[in-house]
């Protein structure tokens, strides 16, 4: 089998479906330009996917441990997250954003930022999008490394005003490493 890579685009990946990390990928999609731009739900995606294209950008949620293993059993990043392992990411641009609530879990903040970033860098990744922790209050968070998250935090529940603003100046920040 052939696999069509789609270098001219950008693939957002996503999940999960029709909520707060979707609204905001297609916000970051709309900022970058909906013809450049593939949006990819993680729900059906595989290694396959991953390996048609050299412009990632990956969003995904953060919730409480408590509310994920209450609520969320089969979740689309907890099938997702292990395809990451299953290619390499040399060459590739890639770049996260999280959305996590800053005040009912500070003490977690956007950890599945840290989570999946730690999970592609450990496959060869170069992340880019890297944000500063000024602006943002929160205790603690796997994705804060040397005073910067690892990517975009959104707090879609607390913060919402913030989110267009932080969207608009992380694409003009992605701009120089993705070519938009």
């Amino acid at each position: 089998m052939t696999i069509q890579l789609n270098m001219d685009k950008t693939a957002i990946f996503f999940g999960p479906l029709d909520g707060a990390v979707h609204r905001v990928a297609n916000k970051i999609k709309k900022a970058i330009g909906d013809d450049k731009v593939v949006m990819v739900p993680v729900k059906d995606a595989g290694v396959e996917d991953l390996e048609k294209y050299d412009k990632i950008i990956f969003g995904i949620s953060t919730v409480g441990k408590e509310t994920w293993e209450s609520i969320y059993t089969n979740v689309d990043w907890a099938k997702f997250l292990p395809e990451i392992s299953k290619t390499r990411y040399e060459g590739k641009t890639l770049a996260i954003f999280g959305l996590g609530d800053h005040i009912t879990y500070s003490s977690t903040f956007v950890d599945h930022i840290g989570l999946l970033g730690r999970a592609l860098t450990d496959n060869g990744a170069t992340l880019v999008g890297q944000v500063p922790v000024a602006g943002y209050e929160f205790d603690e968070s796997e994705a804060v490394v040397d005073g910067m998250f690892m990517g975009l935090p959104v707090d879609e529940d607390f913060e919402p005003e913030l989110t267009d603003e932080r969207v608009v100046n992380w694409i003009e920040q992605l701009k120089p490493d993705f070519g938009f």
